[in-house]
């Protein structure tokens, strides 16, 4: 196992940093951060409010033209 990046001064663990999926800003990686990858409880929701919304979507392919797919059957 690799040992983790310490910031030589103090010995202290490096913490990473990372982009918020939601809102872009930093967001620490690591057990400091409950919400992690996102920064923030509010971005956390957010992202899941879009994934209930169907906001984000899987790609599908069209059923041809005058067709029904089979969940519409």
């Amino acid at each position: 196992m690799k040992p983790a990046a310490t910031d030589g001064a103090a010995g202290r663990p490096v913490e990473r940093r990372v982009n918020c999926p939601h809102c872009r800003g930093q967001a620490v990686y690591g057990p400091s951060n409950p919400w992690r990858p996102f920064c923030s409880e509010r971005c956390r929701n957010g992202d899941l409010g879009d994934w209930a919304s169907e906001r984000f979507r899987l790609p599908a392919e069209a059923p041809p033209d005058g067709q029904l797919p089979p969940e519409a059957q």
